[in-house]
């Protein structure tokens, strides 16, 4: 039962309409200030395990890791006609060839990790990630390019890439790389980066989707890897784990709030 005299979980709401019957308006006006200067923090983390954190911690810094295509080792996508777009599933520039696998969805927000939580806008935003089969194009497949692309951030921070959920190859938990640029214009090379790091997916769904054709060998290889022993997600993912929704039949959408030093 419900005891009334006890209303400390009603929220900040129903705290200032008692407080209201107790004290004097300017006092009021001063609490009323205080709360309101909290609001803009609830939700500025990125995922599921970092809620509220990446307004005050920038995303940590990861290898990019030997397949990055941002001719920091040859290969270099950053320079190819077409690579700033939405949908990254085909190949470009003369290539052909499109990625199968489950619909994927990522819409990652940039935001001020000094405290503020203002949304980055301008930026650029280059991800890739590993095909159905656990391959990266550019390398182990030379002739495709696919999964790779570049966005800028838009007014809210946010740039949205449509694409295949990544694979797990052997050593590692699935996950999906990028790098971010000031702006469109500094995205051609990866001397002009101003942060690398990797995004990391819940166990749940990976188990969900690598059950469907297709993605056999990811069972096996997801079955002998977890977040305490990868290898880069081993100190946590709490600045990484994205917010994933969705169903096989309709595809999965991955969100993440990522601060970054503005």
């Amino acid at each position: 039962m419900r005891d009334d005299n006890h209303d400390h979980d009603r929220g900040l709401e129903h705290d200032l309409k008692l407080l209201a019957a107790r004290t004097d308006r300017r006092q009021l006006l001063k609490w009323m200030m205080a709360g309101a200067a909290l609001l803009p923090l609830v939700g500025c983390g990125g995922g599921s395990e970092g809620s509220g954190s990446a307004c005050e911690s920038s995303v940590p810094e990861e290898t990019g890791g030997p397949y990055p295509g941002d001719g920091s080792n040859g290969a270099n996508a950053l320079v190819l006609s077409g690579i700033v777009r939405s949908d990254i599933r085909s190949s470009i520039a003369g290539l052909s060839g499109t990625a199968e696998g489950v619909p994927f969805t990522l819409k990652l927000t940039l935001v001020d990790s000094g405290g503020t939580c203002a949304p980055l806008e301008g930026y650029a935003v280059y991800l890739w990630h590993c095909d159905r089969d656990g391959h990266y194009s550019m390398y182990t497949l030379t002739q495709q390019n696919y999964l790779r692309g570049v966005q800028e951030t838009d007014s809210t921070g946010t740039v949205t890439f449509t694409s295949i959920f990544p694979a797990c190859y052997s050593g590692r938990m699935p996950h999906l790389h990028f790098e971010v640029y000031p702006n469109l214009s500094t995205a051609t090379s990866s001397k002009n980066k101003i942060k690398t790091s990797q995004i990391a997916l819940p166990t749940d769904v990976c188990q969900t989707v690598f059950a469907t054709t297709g993605y056999s060998a990811s069972v096996s290889n997801l079955s002998r890897i977890s977040f305490s022993s990868d290898n880069v997600f081993s100190d946590g993912t709490q600045l990484q784990m994205a917010t994933v929704t969705g169903s096989v039949a309709e595809g999965y959408v991955a969100t993440l709030t990522v601060g970054i030093p503005a």
